[in-house]
């Protein structure tokens, strides 16, 4: 990995956030903060098959933090750099995290979704070097969001 941002970094950045920007990503985001709870997978399929709009926002959320994850796990964005810029993948994970043992075995692919994964661990140990208390606290803070 890099150690030093340069004006790359900040360039494919902001590419990545004009991305967010996008207006049926922008619904799905919004939609995943707010209704999705992360479900058993099974329940999953149940209230949100696949030809939903709902099961679309999803796929559209997890892929496209597993594609970020993959270039800033890649090096190519300073990984420093870009978690203080954003924590909004983390979020996107621990709310995943609960199935992924159930959906990686029913897609028979152990590596399913794993780029998201190693970066929210990585911000994990990043933000607890920096913040001792606040994962925790975030971690309350969705589960009490989850419940509503």
């Amino acid at each position: 990995m890099r150690e030093h941002t340069d004006h790359h970094d900040a360039e494919l950045l902001l590419r990545l956030y004009d991305m967010r920007r996008e207006e049926k990503l922008r619904r799905a985001r919004e939609w995943f903060a707010r209704e999705y709870r992360g479900q058993a997978a099974e329940e999953f399929t149940r209230k949100y098959p696949p030809g939903t709009e709902e099961n679309a926002f999803f796929r559209m959320v997890v892929t496209y933090w597993e594609m970020v994850s993959s270039i800033v796990n890649r090096g190519l964005i300073n990984q420093e750099f870009f978690f203080e810029n954003t924590g909004e993948f983390f979020a996107v994970w621990e709310k995943i995290k609960p199935a992924m043992p159930a959906i990686r075995e029913s897609y028979k692919n152990p590596h399913l979704w794993k780029n998201l994964e190693t970066l929210a661990r990585n911000y994990e140990k990043w933000m607890t070097q920096r913040a001792p208390e606040a994962i925790g606290a975030f971690r309350q803070r969705l589960r009490g969001a989850t419940r509503s």
